[in-house]
């Protein structure tokens, strides 16, 4: 079978509707080796009256495993910018470290605060160099000279400009909330309030997103970034150690010397065969 055979699969946010599914369709074509894809993630963000929210969920997922209850998926670009990832999480690590660093360099060369169209541009060139290979799908936020931006860039580098954008596995169940309660002209507090919504909705609603709610608000020249501002599910009975029965007991304990265990020779003749 070509190396380059390809299959329709179902999608949804440019993720796969069914992870497990999809995976089974590839194994029996022989397309893939036996592992999972991607993680489970609903990372949104919307312009409000004074600059941008953005959100996200903290589960971090290996297949059907939950790797991480407690992950951080708002990333820092520059004071002004930050950036929601979802897909491998290597990989959105990875891009928004090394476009951070690009624009740090550029703000030394230039003097100036960093442009939001700046790290877009960075981020969609070199996904797109690397043709969807680099599993990262972002959501960038960001209020400079001109004003409040949010983007949404997928892993092929394409990219869309919105009032109010989700992605992720969480994705459908978080924009039926921003498209039955979003307007324009929100207020910092109702526009927390709705991605706290809308991150509920997606974690409510699909396996792969869960644990606590984070929130970052940029507005003009201050940052408030949110950590765990939700936890919907807050653990009811106190975390306790494990009781063992005593089974067994030490006794007595003796140090044997090793040189009173084998006989030692000094001197004397070179063995022989």
């Amino acid at each position: 079978m070509a190396s380059n055979a390809t299959i329709d699969v179902p999608s949804k946010g440019g993720f796969s509707f069914d992870l497990c599914r999809r995976n089974e369709m590839l194994l029996k074509k022989g397309l893939r080796s036996p592992s999972f894809l991607k993680t489970g993630t609903t990372i949104v963000g919307l312009i409000f009256q004074d600059g941008v929210i953005l959100g996200a969920d903290t589960r971090a997922t290996e297949g059907p495993i939950v790797a991480d209850k407690n992950c951080e998926k708002i990333h820092y670009m520059a004071h002004n910018i930050y950036c929601c990832g979802a897909g491998t999480a290597a990989d959105t690590e990875a891009v928004t470290d090394m476009v951070s660093s690009q624009l740090k360099l550029h703000r030394y060369h230039t003097g100036h605060e960093s442009r939001v169209v700046t790290a877009l541009t960075l981020l969609k060139s070199h996904l797109f160099s690397y043709q969807g290979h680099v599993s990262a799908a972002l959501v960038l936020g960001g209020v400079d000279v001109s004003g409040p931006h949010l983007h949404t860039i997928y892993p092929h580098g394409s990219t869309d400009t919105l009032p109010y954008a989700t992605m992720g596995s969480g994705s459908l169940a978080a924009m039926a909330i921003f498209e039955s309660k979003y307007r324009e002209g929100l207020s910092k507090n109702e526009g927390i309030k709705l991605v706290a919504e809308a991150i509920l909705s997606g974690v409510f609603n699909d396996l792969g997103s869960g644990s606590n709610v984070d929130i970052c608000v940029i507005t003009k020249g201050h940052t408030e970034y949110l950590r765990n501002h939700m936890s919907p599910y807050p653990r009811t009975d106190p975390q306790k150690g494990y009781s063992f029965p005593k089974k067994t007991e030490v006794i007595l304990t003796k140090i044997i010397p090793l040189r009173e265990m084998v006989e030692v020779i000094e001197g004397g003749d070179a063995m022989e065969e």
